[in-house]
Parts: structure tokens; sequence; C-alpha cells
């Protein structure tokens, strides 16, 4: 069955509860009726200004109620919408800009930095006002592009992931599904809108009438402003990176989210600690943590799976089953697929939530969406690592490329990671690959609780693991920095310590 657009979605609750509240930020709210107008008058002033069907238009907006009313705008008109990270350089958003050829940038105005940019028209949000409101533009075809998420390939280069409108709005649907969002649902935004895990949590929620609120980015880097909103506002969902769990799992303040109405928090972006929902169901017991998976490729998450305390004391956190309408398939190094539980594979997905390719980009849209694999399917190649339980829960082992060869032994990055973790002192960690003198050198960048004894560190980590993993460099940091999609920056990391990321060659 054929899911609900999400415009229609938000149309459908403008006529059934015109005057509850849809989203708010620290300066202004809106009704549902009060978005839906403020949009069409947007999308009125985009209409005005030449945007076809199909175009490019580029939200140069940081996460605010402006961002919401311009998405909606260019879904009104049936225009592709393209979220630009206020914090990047210029460079990098004139390549986007270059790429995606934009009829318009959309910003708040003339201080946001967008004229700046060259080859593309600018205008404000106010001044493509329109006095009377444009409402839908007739739809199109299912395949017809709703937004593109531009992300970095293991070139650096930025490319563009463009998603289709019956993708996204099975997307939406099943992800409000299977937390459960409703009308009564009030959502907190906490990742960046140029990243599409903020997805999750904005749109889901306005499909299913509930009311989100967005805050500074900025802002809530600190615990006690992600609390006080929480309290305040009195959310009931929320989801972030699991780097971001460990951020506010530091603060002392976290048990005040215990008397809050907070139900559910989702993770994803990352793979998931156990030792870090274990600590967060004892400081908030009632609330309830979802894990969740998607490449951008897949539309915001293709799995979701309550991790609930027999989950937990496995020790294994799954990725848990395919959503309705999306299909897995694991296939070993020679390009067999696996059907057995517990047998490592590399995941390729099909389904309702592919994107329709990469902008600009028809050699690497074939190339990592296959026809070829499974007869009658497309898939696509995400490069990740992942094997099957027996009750049909998936669980993510590490990328493939984070799957390292050193002196000939293969090392999974990310267990290595989690076994520097368990040991006593440590708050968190990560490892990354650097050059070395012999080679591939792999560094583990650690936060201690207290004073730093690399010693004992390393030899607790010689009683847990065999020489072949042990890392080369062990760096002692004070906390690790985020991107600003809220993952652990390693090459910032890397950089501080003077070390070279390793090439691409170093994969296994």
């Amino acid at each position: 069955m054929r899911a609900t657009d999400v415009v229609d979605c938000i149309a459908g609750h403008v006529a059934n509860q015109p005057d509850r509240d849809a989203v708010r930020d620290s300066e202004s709210s809106l009704t549902y009726r009060q978005l839906w107008d403020e949009a069409g008058m947007v999308a009125g002033g985009l209409v005005a200004e030449g945007v076809q069907p199909g175009d490019r238009v580029a939200l140069l907006l940081p996460n605010s109620v402006s961002f919401v009313v311009a998405a909606l705008a260019c879904l009104k008109v049936d225009a592709m919408f393209v979220p630009l990270a206020v914090t990047d350089p210029l460079a990098r958003l004139q390549g986007i800009v270059a790429d995606c050829a934009p009829a318009l940038v959309v910003t708040t105005g003339p201080e946001a930095g967008g004229e700046g940019l060259t080859g593309a028209r600018h205008h404000s949000l106010a001044d493509l006002r329109t006095p009377e409101p444009f409402e839908v533009t007739p739809p199109g075809p299912d395949d017809r592009p709703a937004y593109a998420i531009y992300t970095s390939g293991t070139t650096g280069q930025p490319k563009g992931v463009v998603i289709g409108r019956a993708a996204f709005a099975r997307a939406v649907a099943t992800t409000a599904d299977q937390l459960g969002l409703g009308p009564e649902t009030r959502t907190l935004c906490v990742s960046p809108f140029h990243f599409d895990g903020s997805f999750a949590t904005l749109f889901p929620t306005l499909a299913r009438g509930g009311t989100v609120v967005i805050r500074a980015r900025e802002a809530l880097l600190f615990p006690r402003t992600f609390i006080r909103a929480v309290t305040e506002e009195r959310i009931t969902y929320t989801g972030f990176s699991p780097s971001y769990l460990t951020l506010l799992l530091a603060s002392p303040r976290i048990g005040e989210l215990a008397d809050t109405p907070l139900d559910i928090i989702a993770l994803g972006g990352e793979a998931t600690a156990p030792r870090s929902i274990a600590e967060w169901n004892r400081a908030v017991p009632k609330c309830r943590v979802f894990n969740r998976y998607g490449p951008t490729e897949t539309t915001i998450a293709v799995t979701h799976i309550e991790i609930t305390p027999a989950i937990l004391a496995t020790g294994v956190i799954p990725i848990g089953p395919p959503h309705p309408h999306v299909e897995f398939h694991l296939l070993d190094p020679d390009g067999n697929l696996i059907d057995q539980d517990g047998i490592v594979g590399e995941l390729w997905i099909g389904g309702e939530q592919l994107m329709n390719g990469y902008w600009n980009a028809p050699e690497l849209t074939a190339e990592m969406l296959r026809g070829d694999v499974v007869a009658g399917r497309t898939l696509y190649r995400t490069g990740d690592l992942v094997y099957r339980q027996a009750d049909g829960n998936y669980v993510y082992v590490d990328r493939a490329d984070r799957v390292v060869k050193r002196r000939g032994v293969r090392i999974s990055l990310l267990e290595l990671t989690e076994a520097i973790r368990q040991m006593p002192a440590v708050l968190d960690a990560t490892c990354a690959t650097f050059d070395d003198d012999d080679g591939l050198g792999i560094a583990a960048f650690v936060v201690m609780d207290g004073a730093d004894d690399e010693g004992e560190l390393r030899r607790l980590l010689r009683d847990a693991l065999p020489d072949t993993m042990l890392p080369d460099r062990m760096i002692s940091v004070p906390g690790l920095p985020m991107t600003s999609s809220s993952k652990v920056d390693e090459r910032a990391l890397l950089a501080d310590a003077g070390l070279d990321p390793h090439g691409a060659e170093g994969a296994a």
C-alpha cells in the first residue's frame, strides 16, 4: 500500500486540528494552519521567481521554524530542497551549489553568508513571502525528488543523495509507526537539519500531528540546555547519535530527566555501546531506548528496535529487523548470498526506501545501485558488515573499510574501540588509522576518568586482547570532538595528534 505523502499528511492536520502547535523554536511558534499558510506564501514566492517542479532550492538556514516553512514550501511546488550547513566553509558550500545548480538559495537574510556563493540567485525567506498563498502542485510520478542530502564519500567530495517523494513518504510513515508517534507527541530536534538523521524526528512528528520543538544547535551542545528544553517543553521523544548520548551522560544533572515526560530516545548514525544504554537506563528508567539504522541512500532509517533489558543483558545491541517494504541481503567476499544466521556479510538493501541516485553522478549511481546481485531486485551496496541472529534481528559489526589489515591480521576498529571502552577508568574512546612508518597504524584516543595511566591501560588491554589487536598509539584526550552531524570527528583527533589519516589502500 502506498504511503501518504508528507504534504498530504500535514494538510489533513490543518483540516482536523488547525490550532494545534506544529513547530516552535526560541523565537516563534506556528500552529498547523499557520505553518500551512506561511509555507504557502513562500511557495508563492518560489513560483513568482520561476521555480519549476523538479528544480533545486538550496536552504542555507539554521535549525529553526524558518527551515520547516521553507522545506514545506519546496514540497508544495514539487521542487527538491537541498539543505546546506550554515557552519560549512564557503568553499564546500560553493562546491555543492555548483553541483546542484539551484534555482534559488534561500537564507535568513544578507548576513547569512549566502551572498558569497556564486552561480545562484539568493533570497531571504521573508522576501519570498507573497500576499496570496500557493496551495499544492498536482502530484507527479512517485520518484519525483523530495530532497537531496550532500554527504562526503571516501574522497571527501560532496555527493548529492536524491530521495524521491514515495521513498520519503514510506520512511516517514514507518518511522512514526515503529515509534508510536501521534498528536500528543512533543519532539525535540537535536541533529542539524543538513543531516538526514534529523528528519527522523522532524517529519514523522509532523506527519502524525505532533509538535516539533527546535533549539539552536550550538546551545544543545551543553547538556543543561538539552535538559532544560526537555523539561520546559514537556518533550516526549527525541533522537540523536550515541556520541551525543555520551555527552549527556557526562552531566551530573542527567537524572533530572527521570521526572520529565520523556518517553523515547532513538539512537542512530553510529554503533551504540551497551554500557551507555545501561547508564541511561539507570538515570532515566522510564524512558525507552530505540536503536535505528539507515544509510542516507535508503532514506532516514530502515530498522528500529527497542533495546529491552533482556537484549541489553546479552551484551549485543542489534539494529533490528528491516522495516516493512525493505529487503536485506548479505553477500560474502566472493559475492555469494548468505542465508545462514550468525555469518557476517556485506549488507545490500532493496525495497521502497531506496534513493533515486546520486545527483550528476550516473556512474557512481550505477556502481552503488545494482540490479545484478539478486534477480529482479535493485539493491544498494551499504559497505556495512552485519549478521542475522536467529530471531531475525541484524547486528552491525563494522564498516567494511574499517575492518583493516595490519601486518596480515584483520582487525575491526569497532571491536577494538568497544574493548577499550570496557576498561576501568575509561569514559569513552575511539580508534582511527594513520600512516605509520610500517604502513597502517592504529591510534586509540581515550578519555580517562581522573589521572591518566596509559601504562596500566595497556596492561589491561594486553590481558583482554591478542597482541595483534593492540593499538600502536594510545593518546589521552579530554573529550571526543563531534562533527556537525554529531559523530566523532576522527580527522580532527588525528590532526591534533600530528597524524595523517591512512589512505583507502589500508582497508581490507
